[in-house]
């Protein structure tokens, strides 16, 4: 099976957090999303899954010279940036994209679907 990253994408301008929710709206949120993972788990489609913090918290590490460069922030400045992940396995593209219809509910936000690249001749 095809393994396919969801990403969250979240305004830059904002860098919104659980912290800075409103209470009630976080907890229907949570609640959505417990469900949404659960049913993911009970297909076995579930690989692994992981909200980020803001891209101003940050650092890039560059060590393709001779030396490491440390950068506070981000690699790149867009007017988006990725808020979170779930790693799926899905038969295709359409399971894929089905499974990303229903975290796009829960989280009531965008979610972009990609298959992840296999090793040539696996």
């Amino acid at each position: 099976m095809t393994k396919y990253f969801l990403s969250l994408p979240h305004d830059s301008a904002e860098e919104p957090t659980m912290e800075n929710m409103d209470p009630a709206e976080l907890q229907e949120i949570i609640a959505a999303v417990g469900a949404f993972n659960t049913a993911v788990e009970e297909a076995g489609a579930f690989v692994t899954a992981g909200g980020l913090q803001p891209p101003s918290t940050a650092t890039t590490v560059d060590y393709s010279g001779d030396s490491p460069v440390l950068t506070p922030g981000p690699f790149v400045e867009a007017k988006e940036y990725l808020g979170g992940f779930w790693i799926i396995e899905a038969e295709n593209d359409d399971v894929a994209i089905e499974w990303a219809k229903q975290a796009s509910r829960a989280l009531r936000s965008k979610v972009e679907v990609r298959a992840l690249q296999e090793e040539p001749g696996a």
